[in-house]
């Protein structure tokens, strides 16, 4: 039981994030939001597999030298 809320909450705190960029609205709702959707997802399943796309978007992005 205790997934299948975490699963809807991060889906419903996504959406919530996403209507809100979508239109334009940067407000304190808006971060309150974010940073709720933020701490859910990492502590969701999806955390690793989030924590490798963002690592191999820094490293094909970092200057190389």
């Amino acid at each position: 039981m205790a997934v299948v809320l975490e699963v809807s909450a991060v889906v419903f705190f996504g959406v919530a994030l996403a209507v809100q960029v979508r239109r334009r609205r940067a407000s304190g709702f808006t971060v309150c939001v974010a940073v709720v959707f933020g701490f859910l997802l990492a502590s969701s399943s999806a955390a690793p597999a989030v924590h490798d796309i963002l690592a191999a978007a820094l490293t094909a992005l970092a200057p190389t030298r």
